[in-house]
């Protein structure tokens, strides 16, 4: 990477004297790696969930009607331009002029198929229930598309900025990347990026892309051969600590999410409430933050995180404790008169790596001080807990309530989700905020969950990435990632 950027630079201080092979040069590719097991291809979010490797590449290459910039704001996707009713209702978008990959012109009809092909009950859209407030999605003209709610949802940009949502038609999407044709080997993918100047050269961004795991990953960015590395989480934290790389290359996202144990029985010793909410006073969530020594990153209590949409910012100070040894005193005798003489085992299903590990640690540390047993789940196994690592797609506390509702949640409560459908139709934000906050204060009373901290999303950036952008939603489009984009004939 060394060499050839000092050839480029060279090449490009002796662009006056028109030296042979310079005026033809291409612009240097960046290359970047992405955690995961996948490859970087587009996948289609009807069939399921999608892997770090897959948001990337439908980000990239399968765009929806608008996008992330670096910095986590809304531009213009496939509409080139939108506008909401007074009354929050109706969306209406105007499609840029585009052609799919095969040549076909980008039509409305068929990009509101596509969209509500992903809304449809069939699917199985990670981020389906998001838009549950989606009435119809209708194609007015050629290049005009309305979407109407039954409700207002100001973070409707937000959602359908997410990969989730990106348009792909036979497999194929309308960038902003397009895929070159030769490929530089099996493992890389080609990209480019082109914008047409008015009057001028066009604007041409080139990056080589692959997945690999956190070590490989981790690995060939310190050999400098990767520029950047994405997908990063609290697993597979500990691989880029240890990690000789420059100053500052290790970076961190300030988004909000779910990071915490899901109870998955609702029966026998761990399945009462009393069980579940002993279990989430004993663990020293404090002790776990600063083990992880995440910069921002701190304990949480709560389902909700504070200071999203509505919400009052978390509280710096934390309430005051008892002293640990009388607390743990305590605690331990609440376990012996709730367990007996039973010694319980608690099996909890983890993600593979060392951040994993870390938690696991702890949870043998904290509940071992109760008596108990604490193990990693066997794959394929029972388990008493799974950790819950997503990150939220909008800052509205919807998606977090949402996600302990009785059709897909072990540990539930009707009374929430009567509260969660009250909300989806209000039509007040205040309101709305209402029934969202009691449904959580509800699901808390259940411990439908454990919650620890918000995620923890990082990125390992080179120090000639100048565009990269840390960011409250962790998307990093690679548009303007590297050094000012060159130009076609310099």
């Amino acid at each position: 990477m060394g060499i050839r950027f000092l050839r480029l630079t060279a090449c490009a201080a002796l662009a006056g004297l028109a030296i042979a092979g310079c005026s033809k040069r291409q612009p240097e590719a960046v290359d970047v790696v992405v955690i995961g097991a996948s490859p970087v291809e587009a996948f289609d979010p009807f069939l399921g969930p999608l892997t770090a490797p897959q948001q990337l590449a439908m980000e990239s290459l399968a765009q929806g009607l608008v996008r992330f910039d670096a910095r986590g704001e809304i531009v213009p996707g496939l509409a080139e331009r939108w506008s909401v009713s007074d009354d929050g209702l109706s969306y209406i978008f105007r499609l840029g002029s585009g052609k799919w990959t095969n040549g076909r012109e980008i039509r409305a009809r068929d990009v509101a198929r596509l969209l509500k092909r992903q809304l449809r009950p069939t699917s199985r859209n990670e981020l389906k229930d998001t838009l549950g407030a989606v009435e119809d999605v209708v194609a007015m003209t050629d290049r005009v598309i309305e979407i109407r709610l039954v409700a207002p949802r100001p973070h409707l940009l937000q959602l359908l900025a997410q990969p989730e949502f990106g348009i792909l038609r036979d497999r194929q999407g309308s960038g902003p990347f397009t895929t070159d044709a030769e490929q530089p080997s099996r493992k890389w993918r080609a990209w480019t990026y082109r914008r047409s100047i008015v009057d001028g050269p066009d604007i041409v961004e080139r990056v080589r892309v692959r997945s690999a795991s956190a070590k490989q990953a981790v690995a060939m960015f310190g050999a400098e051969e990767a520029g950047l590395v994405l997908g990063g989480s609290f697993a597979d934290l500990p691989i880029a600590r240890q990690a000789k790389t420059g100053r500052n290359a290790l970076r961190f996202d300030p988004v909000a999410g779910l990071f915490g144990l899901v109870p998955l029985r609702a029966s026998g010793l761990l399945g009462s409430v009393e069980a579940r909410r002993l279990l989430s006073r004993s663990i020293d969530r404090q002790a776990l933050v600063d083990t992880l020594d995440v910069p921002g990153l701190n304990p949480r209590s709560t389902l909700l995180q504070g200071g999203g949409e509505g919400l009052a910012p978390l509280a710096q100070s934390p309430a005051p404790q008892p002293d640990p040894a009388t607390l743990k005193a305590e605690l331990a005798a609440e376990a012996r008169s709730l367990f007996g003489d039973e010694v319980p085992t608690v099996r909890v299903r983890l993600p593979d790596g060392p951040g994993a590990d870390i938690l696991l640690q702890r949870l043998r540390i904290d509940w071992g001080n109760l008596g108990l047993k604490v193990e990693r789940a066997q794959a394929g196994g029972g388990a008493d807990f799974a950790l819950v690592d997503s990150v939220a797609p909008t800052t509205s506390p919807a998606w977090f309530v949402r996600r302990f509702r009785c059709s897909v949640a072990p540990i539930c409560l009707k009374e929430a989700d009567t509260l969660m459908d009250s909300a989806r139709l209000a039509t007040v934000a205040a309101q709305r905020i209402a029934f969202l906050s009691e449904a959580a204060r509800l699901l808390e009373e259940e411990v439908a969950f454990l919650p620890l901290a918000a995620p923890i999303r990082w990125s390992l950036v080179g120090n000639r990435l100048p565009g990269f952008t840390e960011n409250i939603v962790g998307r990093h489009p690679l548009i303007g990632i590297g050094n000012a984009p060159s130009r076609e004939g310099n």
